[in-house]
């Protein structure tokens, strides 16, 4: 969105950062565990676990993963070896995976300073799925994964990649065909733990732009889409199993509460007003005076027209040459008024012989608000031409509709919200019943959109590349999950939940000794 002038002037300063001081502070014997016993950490989760960032799990962004932080900060007091799954097949560092020798996912994403933006690192991925360690790891965060899929048999069944049944992050260290994430964690005899599940219940339906069903209701998981917004009730029984699990053994440990979408880039970097006359920054897309008037004229004025006949005028008003007008998109919980504007449209001579297109295209059309979220994925959509669309109805977001996939609305947002909220009273809930302390990841994202100030006196933000931001952001280059300075502000914020409520002292984690995007001068 912005342009390359930003990239190139954070490679000239040098704003990349150090590599972390992983021994800052760590011989200090005030130090203790408090009530809590490190020797066995344990991390289930998701993406969010496994040190996902800039799109995939890669050999060098794997070791910012926040329980690895941790661990190393347990070290200090006694706590026990921690271990990931291994990535020493990444020999370049590219990230991504295949599956037979063919790709199956993309490499990770770094800054292109000669082009302007994110993108994929050009290179091969050598991360081959079918190469099997078989083995139990303290971290046990799978990228991709439901609350459910922690329980499910064949999650990790090589025979299930091609046909999406299996998880081919988990089947890389699956220990057998039919082990569960949940059984092969807890093979490790957890002492303490941490929780980080539930975001992808949630969250892949919003990522998708709505592109799902929303299950409640629906209390057999079996049967839902991968782009699905789980069942509460499902949500819930599965949280108390996996709880149960975790503290079979009496162990203690940390879970974290789910985010809210809206405070993450993927939803609020791309505005939903970016049309205007002219480039004024910000992700804006230059219309031109001539061709605004002329949408007017021909487009805009005649479906406001038509849409007022039916008691639908607010759906598309005239653009504004003088202001940031909204985008044109597809919201499919409008009244479907295809029928009426192909019929009034008929009845005008020029717009006769499109009538069918004008209605099946505009019938639920209608122009963006503030409550729309755009997603970081679609900002290579907009002005672009969708397939099989004739001229001058072939820009997406400003003569034809934004799809479904593109925009996640406000009746969508609302059902992610709903979700969102259940999800976390139902953590908060079971926490209590179990005497677990909870670190609230919603609240502290929250915090984030306007700024949040760590102890080195730094303020991180999920300003997303404004101006000099990309050296304080907590982002990584997918919009979704930390980079490895968000990670180590995670793994802070577990460390102040532990030293509270467990009694411990641990020492803290400085965002700042680690480092931000990858800039390269060329890719």
């Amino acid at each position: 969105m912005k342009n390359k002038f930003i990239y190139l002037s954070l490679l000239a300063a040098g704003l990349i950062a150090c590599e972390p001081e992983f021994n800052n502070e760590v011989t200090n014997a005030s130090y203790s565990a408090g009530d809590a016993d490190f020797s066995s950490y344990v991390a289930v989760g998701n993406s969010l676990t496994a040190g996902y960032m800039d799109g995939t799990v890669s050999r060098g962004g794997q070791m910012y993963s926040f329980p690895n932080l941790l661990s190393q900060q347990f070290a200090v007091v006694g706590g026990g070896a921690f271990t990931q799954p291994s990535y020493d097949d990444d020999i370049n560092d590219y990230g991504g995976l295949t599956l037979g020798g063919m790709q199956i996912a993309s490499t990770r994403l770094i800054i292109n300073a000669s082009a302007g933006g994110p993108e994929a690192i050009n290179g091969t991925p050598t991360i081959e799925v079918s190469n099997q360690q078989a083995m139990a790891y303290n971290n046990m965060g799978v990228p991709g994964a439901k609350s459910f899929h922690l329980l499910a048999p064949g999650y990790g069944n090589l025979a299930g990649v091609a046909t999406g049944q299996a998880n081919p992050y988990f089947v890389r260290h699956a220990t057998s065909p039919t082990a569960t994430v949940m059984g092969d964690a807890m093979t490790k005899n957890p002492t303490f733990f941490t929780n980080w599940i539930g975001s992808n219940d949630v969250l892949s339906f919003a990522t998708s732009g709505g592109v799902g069903v929303d299950q409640t209701g629906n209390l057999d998981p079996s049967t839902y889409g991968g782009n699905d917004i789980t069942d509460p009730n499902v949500f819930a029984a599965t949280y108390s199993a996996i709880t149960d699990m975790l503290t079979s053994g009496g162990a203690k440990g940390v879970v974290a509460t789910i985010p809210d979408v809206t405070s993450i880039p993927f939803f609020t970097t791309v505005p939903y007003n970016p049309l205007t006359t002219q480039l004024l920054g910000g992700g804006d897309s230059q219309v031109g005076a001539a061709t605004m008037t002329q949408l007017n004229q021909q487009l805009y004025g005649v479906l406001d027209q038509i849409l007022t006949n039916f008691g639908a005028g607010d759906r598309i008003n005239a653009l504004d040459l003088g202001a940031a007008n909204p985008l044109l998109i597809k919201d499919e919980s409008l009244t479907d008024l295809s029928a009426q504007i192909t019929a009034v449209a008929s009845t005008i001579p020029q717009y006769a012989p499109i009538a069918d297109f004008l209605g099946q295209t505009y019938g639920q059309a209608r122009q963006a608000t503030a409550n729309d979220l755009v997603l970081l994925t679609t900002r290579g959509v907009i002005g672009a031409a969708p397939a099989g669309v004739p001229a001058p109805f072939n820009s997406f977001g400003v003569t034809y509709p934004l799809q479904d996939s593109h925009v996640l609305t406000a009746a969508e947002g609302e059902m992610v919200k709903v979700a969102t909220t259940s999800y976390n009273n139902t953590i908060k809930a079971i926490a209590a019943s179990k005497g677990l302390a909870v670190a609230d990841m919603n609240a502290i994202l929250n915090q984030l959109v306007s700024g949040l100030r760590v102890e080195d006196g730094q303020i991180y933000t999920a300003d997303y590349f404004s101006t000099s931001a990309l050296n304080t952001t907590v982002f990584s280059l997918d919009g979704v999950h930390p980079n490895a300075r968000g990670y180590a502000m995670v793994a802070n914020e577990i460390i102040k939940v532990i030293n509270s409520y467990y009694n411990a002292k641990l020492p803290n984690i400085v965002p700042g000794y680690y480092p931000g995007a990858t800039v390269l001068p060329t890719n």
